[in-house]
């Protein structure tokens, strides 16, 4: 039984159900996911694009502070919208880097570089298609400063004690004085932020529903889409937006030698978004090893990407 198949029964028979939110990226989910960042209702990417774009200078003279060279490595590259925005500047100044994407996706992966290799032919990139934290530690013993990206909100993916945890290892992972660039959104109107994650044109509701179709198509289940619902919330008080897909009726749903039963109105549990404040952060990089030395916001305070430096060797 591979990863994927283990992983997939081991939610659906657990107690409430769930399903893992790294496995919406099949070459259908790359393509809706990339429709989701240009709906007008995910503020998300084009906020973060015109923080990256409009701070450029200040980010680079972060990056380079105290060093001649440095690795830039991006966890969850995806196609490389708003990092490109970095990359050309980059370039421009004539810095001395080698950009580093890992995506356990090799399809987004050779997509990004065919691309890059079009747009910016002088960028010394690598990518690579791996586990994270796999990846990182075979860079820990360069010589050059690492300085990852881990952007779009990515973080937000892990619960509180999770997202910890995930900082930590990535902080044993890094040498004194790297950096990490990281993304976070920020609490806002609830109509807002819960209008990101249910557009008018259904959009999200696929992307979730096409799990429903991989697990289809690859474990011989016979999900029947149409008993589904797509049941996004947002709680103000904790900041969390999770998502659902509610199982419309008592059904059973059989997944190679598997039979899952659902009672109606039952959840499966998809992902969550976690949204964060100021002192949120601040907490989970005191937490987590690093401390906060510069962040950039936009005007409306949608969005914030912050740079934390490691603070100590492992």
């Amino acid at each position: 039984m591979n990863q994927f198949a283990h992983d997939v029964l081991e939610g659906l028979q657990s107690q409430p159900k769930y399903l893992s939110s790294k496995y919406f990226y099949d070459e259908k989910g790359d393509e809706l996911f990339q429709r989701i960042m240009s709906l007008d209702e995910y503020y998300l990417t084009r906020t973060e694009f015109d923080i990256l774009d409009t701070h450029k200078g200040a980010i680079l003279e972060s990056f380079t502070k105290s060093t001649q060279r440095f690795n830039l490595i991006e966890f969850g590259a995806g196609d490389g919208y708003k990092t490109k925005i970095l990359l050309r500047y980059f370039l421009e100044q004539n810095e001395d880097f080698t950009y580093l994407p890992i995506d356990i996706s090799s399809n987004v992966l050779n997509i990004l570089e065919t691309a890059l290799k079009s747009e910016m032919p002088n960028l010394q990139v690598s990518g690579l298609q791996n586990d994270y934290f796999m990846a990182l530690s075979e860079l820990k013993q360069s010589p050059d400063r690492n300085v990852v990206l881990f952007l779009g909100s990515n973080i937000g993916n892990f619960t509180g004690d999770q997202a910890i945890d995930f900082l930590k290892k990535l902080g044993q992972s890094l040498k004194k004085d790297d950096l990490l660039f990281i993304g976070f959104d920020l609490k806002k109107d609830p109509r807002v932020i819960l209008k990101a994650y249910n557009d008018g044109d259904g959009v999200t509701k696929a992307f979730n529903l096409n799990l429903l179709t991989r697990i289809n198509q690859e474990l011989g289940g016979n999900f029947d889409l149409a008993k589904f619902q797509h049941a996004p919330i947002y709680n103000p008080l904790t900041g969390t937006t999770s998502s659902f897909l509610v199982s419309t009726e008592r059904q059973i749903v059989e997944i190679m030698d598997a039979a899952i039963q659902f009672d109606a109105w039952e959840a499966i549990h998809m992902e969550i978004s976690q949204k964060y404040d100021q002192k949120m952060i601040q907490n989970l990089a005191a937490d987590s090893g690093f401390e906060i030395t510069d962040s950039f916001t936009d005007d409306k305070n949608y969005f914030l990407n912050s740079i934390w430096r490691k603070l100590s060797s492992e």
